[in-house]
């Protein structure tokens, strides 16, 4: 039995010679549909490699940026290495992230959200989308000069396991832009998403906000900057920050007075971090944690949504007492917010070898059940899903957790 033009045509076991020829004929002119369809195939794998390359050639343009930043002395050389055995040992994980990102057909990357070079953002999408998902805007680290949409592509694959759309930004770094340039294109992003994200099965009424490091602070601008717009003190607005349910900020920097000694100890130079600031008379205007206790905006603070802060307690490149300080603000001034500090973790546990490990997640499970709290159905399938496959062996996530530069 075969299928003609869509109807069914029983074709008897014997056959005549017309009959054969007919049959063959219809091979033939099956071929160039194949074919086609190979074609097709090909010119995707293509178009993904190519992908690749790009990537490739943007994250290496990157480290030299950094490094050229940094400069090239013993101590920098040193974490340069430290950096690059890190990366070495956690590479059987990273490995199968990228391959899930460059090949798989529920990561749409490179959506364009701007018309600067860098505003592009990658959407991560759950297998089953029979009804709107619950979203997670995430804006990434990276030292505001290496910070990179690429870097959300474990977060994206793991919350997309669980029905929650992900939506990674990428932004100007330094030296393309500055902070504001940063935070303008962050809070761009935003607006796509809460504007376009039904188009890919989102709902817009459950929208959260995440950023990790570097994007912490930046997308904390953005949201007060947001709170401050629609309270009648800004310009008009192209989304509303009610449609943001919670913000998550990991290991992030709230205060920059208190935080421009601490990176020029750690190597990223006093000089160079006030030029990412736009110099040292901009530090309170991109400081949340100050901003937030100006009277002056302080109609704005009940627009903001809860915000739940997340530091490790081992942080080193950005200690803990920055999100104490900020959620004892927050309160203060008005605003539901919630420190929650991980013992013993350091400023890349959180985000990198944890959720590398598998199994269970302090942070990644709050997450979920957060975003899932007003959804018995989805809930449920959470009580019942299979843990988190693990990606590197233990000894490797061990080793790499004491020679990591972070």
């Amino acid at each position: 039995m075969t299928m003609l033009n869509g109807r069914r045509r029983i074709i008897p076991a014997t056959v005549n010679d017309d009959t054969t020829n007919s049959v063959s004929n219809n091979h033939h002119r099956e071929k160039p549909r194949r074919f086609a369809g190979e074609n097709r195939h090909v010119a995707s794998f293509r178009k993904d490699i190519g992908h690749v390359a790009t990537e490739t050639y943007l994250i290496t343009g990157l480290t030299f940026t950094l490094l050229q930043y940094l400069g090239i002395g013993y101590r920098w050389i040193t974490r340069f290495l430290a950096l690059a055995c890190y990366a070495m040992l956690l590479m059987p994980g990273f490995l199968q992230v990228a391959f899930y990102y460059f090949f798989s057909s529920k990561v749409k990357r490179s959506v364009v959200y701007g018309d600067q070079p860098r505003n592009r953002l990658d959407l991560y999408l759950p297998t089953d989308t029979h009804k709107p998902m619950p979203v997670m805007i995430f804006v990434t680290g990276g030292a505001w000069i290496i910070g990179y949409k690429a870097w959300g592509s474990l977060l994206g694959l793991q919350l997309a396991e669980r029905d929650i759309i992900v939506a990674c930004i990428d932004y100007r770094n330094f030296p393309q832009g500055t902070i504001s340039d940063m935070v303008h294109d962050a809070s761009q992003g935003i607006s796509f998403i809460i504007n376009n994200i039904a188009n890919y099965g989102g709902d817009p009424n459950r929208i959260y906000l995440m950023g990790q490091s570097a994007g912490a602070h930046i997308s904390s601008c953005a949201l007060l900057d947001q709170a401050i717009r629609e309270s009648g003190k800004g310009d008009t607005v192209s989304w509303s920050i009610s449609q943001i349910k919670a913000y998550f900020g990991l290991s992030g920097g709230y205060n920059l007075l208190d935080l421009v000694d601490h990176f020029n100890n750690r190597g990223l130079h006093r000089s160079i971090f006030l030029s990412i600031m736009e110099g040292e008379h901009s530090l309170k205007k991109f400081s949340p944690e100050i901003r937030i206790q100006d009277p002056s905006i302080k109609d704005s603070i009940p627009l903001l949504p809860p915000i739940i802060l997340f530091h490790g307690t081992d942080d080193y490149s950005i200690p803990p007492v920055a999100s104490e300080r900020f959620a004892s603000a927050l309160k203060k001034a008005g605003a539901r917010a919630e420190l929650i500090l991980c013992d013993g973790k350091t400023h890349t546990d959180l985000f990198v070898q944890d959720p590398l490990r598998g199994g269970k997640d302090d942070l990644f499970d709050y997450a979920v059940a957060y975003i899932h709290s007003s959804d018995k159905d989805a809930l449920a399938k959470d009580a019942t899903a299979p843990p988190r496959r693990r990606l590197v062996p233990e000894i490797l996530l061990k080793l790499a957790r004491k020679i990591s530069p972070f």
